[in-house]
């Protein structure tokens, strides 16, 4: 005698709920839908030439800067004074500076600092700016006066001021110049989250979080970070060629990377001291700095447009 297999959605009239609490066939559709938006953003993002020439050059700029010791044909700091202030040749591909020093070489370990000095920077000031942003956003109303009199604070000086300032009592090294980088840029990714979580905060998914005990560090790490974060990102990948400038202008001027390292600015400074005789290792150190800005706004922008279209369309 066979036996009779029960059907609980023939005999309840409901239809089956997966663990997410939804139907199956709309679990499934919910995920194919979102399936189609991620194919779409790829597909804008893939015909885009904005954003293909700045991958291009981004991936470039890290390319050279990570395997710089194995690109570079001679050691940064070699000094072959003979061959000093030379143009242009299959031997030296930049030319040489005052030194007999190779310029191909010291821009691409000069690309490490750049690297170094924005990853480090542009990640610890992201980081940072989130946590208070969101702090500022959903917590109390004093503690938000608090953090804005703080940001703005900051934000008044300009950074080439307040490293004078500080270069004066300390003396310029990279640490510093690192240092000056993240603390004059927290504020505007802390403004940032602050104003999108404060959208957050009274939505009804959040509510109904908060209703069931849950507790602000909850709140924030699962529901308003996750809906922060790209904006955040975005943001990021355009201020990188601030902070790679910002590092070589310090440097230029002396406040930062200090001879005989290799530098983008430190090239610059040394090539508009000898100009007249030779204007080879100026017109060699602005053409890193003019691809790499290039690289990460087409980038920046292209990511923007594609994730929010309405910035896009108001430009």
């Amino acid at each position: 005698m066979s036996e009779k297999i029960s059907d609980p959605e023939a005999e309840t009239g409901e239809p089956i709920l997966d663990s997410s609490g939804l139907p199956d066939h709309v679990d499934e559709a919910m995920r194919e839908s979102a399936a189609r938006e991620r194919r779409e953003k790829l597909r804008q993002f893939m015909t885009s030439w904005q954003g293909m020439t700045g991958l291009i050059l981004v991936v470039l700029f890290f390319a050279s800067a990570i395997f710089a010791p194995w690109i570079a044909p001679y050691d940064p700091n070699a000094l072959d004074v003979p061959a000093r202030l030379s143009g242009p040749t299959l031997e030296h591909l930049a030319g040489t500076d005052q030194l007999g020093r190779d310029t191909f070489s010291r821009l691409l370990f000069g690309g490490q600092v750049a690297l170094k000095i924005a990853a480090i920077g542009v990640s610890v000031a992201l980081g940072v700016g989130l946590l208070l942003g969101m702090l500022a956003g959903y917590g109390p109303r004093w503690l938000d006066h608090l953090l804005l009199f703080v940001f703005d604070t900051v934000r008044a000086f300009p950074t080439i001021v307040l490293a004078l300032a500080t270069v004066a009592l300390t003396g310029p090294s990279l640490e510093l110049v690192l240092a000056i980088i993240i603390i004059t840029s927290i504020p505007q990714y802390a403004r940032m989250a602050r104003t999108a979580t404060l959208t957050l905060k009274n939505t009804d998914f959040i509510l109904a979080e908060r209703s069931l005990g849950a507790s602000m560090g909850r709140v924030l790490w699962h529901h308003v970070m996750p809906n922060v974060v790209g904006p955040l990102l975005i943001l990021a990948a355009m201020e990188v060629p601030v902070v790679v400038t910002v590092e070589a202008g310090l440097s230029f001027l002396g406040l930062g990377v200090l001879p005989p390292t290799a530098s983008w600015g430190t090239i610059l400074n040394e090539g508009y001291l000898v100009i007249r005789d030779n204007p080879w290792m100026v017109i060699a150190g602005g053409i890193p700095l003019i691809l790499t800005t290039l690289g990460f706004t087409f980038l920046g922008e292209s990511l923007r447009d594609i994730f929010d279209p309405r910035m896009g369309k108001g430009r």
